[in-house]
């Protein structure tokens, strides 16, 4: 699978914001926002799970179909990857 810009770029927000919590708790910034903001890397992080696997799917889904394969397989591996991030 190829990893796109998009993702790179999520990623690289998640990096700013986990930086950003890092900085209040420096601070020593309320506990109510430095757990908000770890919320919202956590919802960030999920997305980018998800995102990533649904682009894997659909490359072996393309390709089981190329291959005359059942995708069933392919579709087992993606929903057992969302299970086991959560």
């Amino acid at each position: 699978m190829e990893y796109t810009s998009d993702i790179s770029n999520r990623l690289k927000r998640l990096e700013g914001q986990i930086r950003g919590v890092l900085n209040m708790m420096e601070e020593d910034k309320h506990c109510k926002d430095v757990v908000t903001q770890l919320s919202a890397v956590r919802s960030g992080i999920d997305r980018t799970i998800g995102l990533i696997v649904a682009k894997n799917l659909q490359a072996c889904i393309v390709e089981a179909a190329e291959e005359g394969r059942d995708a069933e397989d392919a579709i087992q591996e993606a929903v057992n990857l969302i299970v086991k991030s959560r």
